[in-house]
């Protein structure tokens, strides 16, 4: 397929009144999707969004577009990312429509589609998009235009089903949490979640006003949730970012247990109750001392580019259920379509009590390994550092030094002219060492 001009690898997103987050261009979007999905079934798209001040303008211009096109709308209101996916499959819609632009900061928005499967759409789907969005737009006639409808119930919704996903004989009474929903699309869900099944609920983060989304509060800044941890003696923290298809936890002692040490602790568990389904997909960014200690549980483990939607597409060509990224995004397909906060988080929670210990000794599996990255800047418009003959070497000496106590990673940022060196190894020293070299070298390409 040829390059995509506005869909990246999730969705459209961009600073809101430029590039393709305004309402001129959202409005045709609306359109242009609606006559690609138009009669194709129940003629339904829902849309929901996150709390960002601009999710009110943009819900607006493609309800706008999808109506011209004469298809009909459900609005969610505030919905976390997999809550969408989840109910566009439940109502048998022909997509869900997420305006979210996930932990980034309020002044970002975006766009992303989920198909009828709950799954993201597929590149013919996004591709036949774009080509429709170069046609003039235009308007069925006025008794073919779309609806538009308000959910009231769709949130209650969400919440029996995230309260169905753990196990009926466990409850959560007793535990003490904090939940951190990053002022975003969970702060009506997940602490509802929590306290029905038994805990007592300490909620930061649950108080959005269009701009603080994000903002010193998530999975993305976790002192926050440490503090509160601390602060109120509680069992554990779980938090969330600002669309809730991330999470991160904070155990008992105020330490963080990222996105690799979750999958670890839901992949073991599911092995010792015979549920898990083959193997489990990381990224080149999961720890190797991760991938070893799922290795030394007799589980396959494969790495995918960096991105869920690569995790993803891994796991579905394997017929393998667990994967994700240390970020914290966490894909279990026997749970959920797409990567869920809440559902992760109770999985960690359900390993635990079945363990009858602290989420501390519970992340104790393996020590991760020291992790060294630097990042070096270069001329996009020069020869691309990374063909070039000292650097392959460099690399190559790095990865002869270390065998099989660590590894080395280089890749391009996606969105400015870097590159990433980044080393892992047992030894700190080592890492560090190894990293400067290669670093050196991509440097010297410039001169």
């Amino acid at each position: 397929m040829s390059e995509r001009q506005y869909f990246g690898t999730d969705g459209i997103r961009g600073r809101v009144g430029q590039s393709a987050i305004n309402p001129e261009f959202v409005t045709k979007l609306g359109w242009a999707a609606g006559k690609v999905l138009a009669g194709q079934g129940t003629n339904k798209v829902l849309i929901g969004k996150d709390t960002r001040i601009s999710g009110y303008m943009l819900e607006s211009a493609l309800e706008a577009g999808l109506s011209a096109a004469g298809i009909n709308i459900g609005l969610l209101g505030p919905m976390p990312t997999p809550a969408i996916a989840y109910l566009t499959k439940t109502f048998r819609s022909e997509a869900g429509i997420v305006i979210s632009a996930s932990h980034n900061p309020y002044y970002d928005n975006g766009i992303k589609f989920f198909s009828s499967n709950g799954r993201k759409l597929p590149d013919a789907v996004e591709a036949a998009i774009e080509a429709q969005m170069e046609l003039p737009m235009s308007c069925v006639d006025s008794d073919k235009l779309g609806k538009a409808t308000r959910i009231n119930d769709a949130a209650g919704r969400y919440i029996e089903y995230c309260k169905g996903t753990f196990p009926s004989e466990l409850s959560l009474s007793g535990l003490k949490i904090v939940v951190d929903c990053a002022h975003g699309a969970t702060y009506h869900i997940a602490p509802n979640v929590l306290s029905e099944l038994g805990a007592k609920v300490i909620e930061i983060g649950t108080s959005p006003d269009g701009l603080n989304i994000n903002r010193k509060v998530g999975a993305t800044s976790l002192k926050a949730t440490i503090d509160a941890v601390k602060k109120h003696k509680a069992d554990f923290g779980i938090a969330l970012d600002g669309d809730g298809d991330r999470v991160m936890m904070v155990d008992e002692k105020g330490q963080v247990v990222d996105g690799d040490q979750i999958i670890f602790i839901i992949a073991r568990d599911a092995l010792r109750s015979g549920k898990l389904k083959g193997g489990v997909v990381g990224t080149k960014m999961s720890n190797l001392a991760m991938q070893l200690a799922i290795e030394n549980l007799g589980v396959p483990f494969e790495r995918a580019d960096v991105g869920d939607r690569y995790v993803m597409e891994r796991l579905l060509e394997n017929g393998w259920c667990i994967g994700g990224e240390n970020s914290g995004h966490v894909l279990n397909l026997d749970y959920a379509p797409t990567g869920d906060g809440i559902v992760a988080g109770l999985q960690v929670i359900a390993a635990m009590l079945r363990a009858n210990i602290p989420l501390s000794s519970l992340a104790s599996g393996y020590t991760k390994f020291p992790q060294t990255l630097i990042n070096v800047k270069y001329n996009a418009n020069s020869k691309d550092p990374l063909a070039n003959k000292n650097v392959k070497k460099s690399l190559s000496d790095a990865e002869k030094l270390l065998g099989n106590t660590g590894r080395v990673l280089l890749r391009k940022s996606g969105t400015e002219p870097l590159i990433r060196v980044m080393v892992e190894a047992e030894d700190s020293d080592l890492a560090l060492q190894c990293a400067q070299k290669i670093a050196s070298e991509v440097e010297n390409t410039e001169q």
